[in-house]
């Protein structure tokens, strides 16, 4: 996201380009005799938007439907939780 900076008065005079440009992506810092003092920035994608974004782009497939989680690869039999496993694991690398 690139950033653009421009002045208050600037800003006054051309506000609606500068917000063209906002809803383009552009962040614009707005300055006061050169000190940033503000960042209008673009409002967010919703989630859906930003999935459809990726797929358009080549980097996801979605079908629009809910995700379903599938069955898990791997069920711990053993006594032991991950979690005392890496405990274990944290107290032998400090061993002198």
């Amino acid at each position: 996201m690139s950033e653009l900076n421009v002045g208050v008065r600037e800003l006054k005079t051309r506000l609606s380009e500068y917000l063209r440009r906002v809803k383009a992506g552009q962040v614009v810092v707005i300055t006061e005799r050169g000190k940033p003092v503000g960042r209008i920035l673009p409002v967010e994608q919703s989630l859906e938007e930003r999935l459809q974004s990726l797929v358009e782009a080549g980097f996801a497939q979605w079908n629009g439907k809910r995700f379903e989680p599938g069955e898990p690869l791997v069920i711990n039999r053993s006594d032991q939780q991950i979690s005392d496993l890496i405990v274990e694991e944290r107290q032998i690398d400090h061993l002198p």
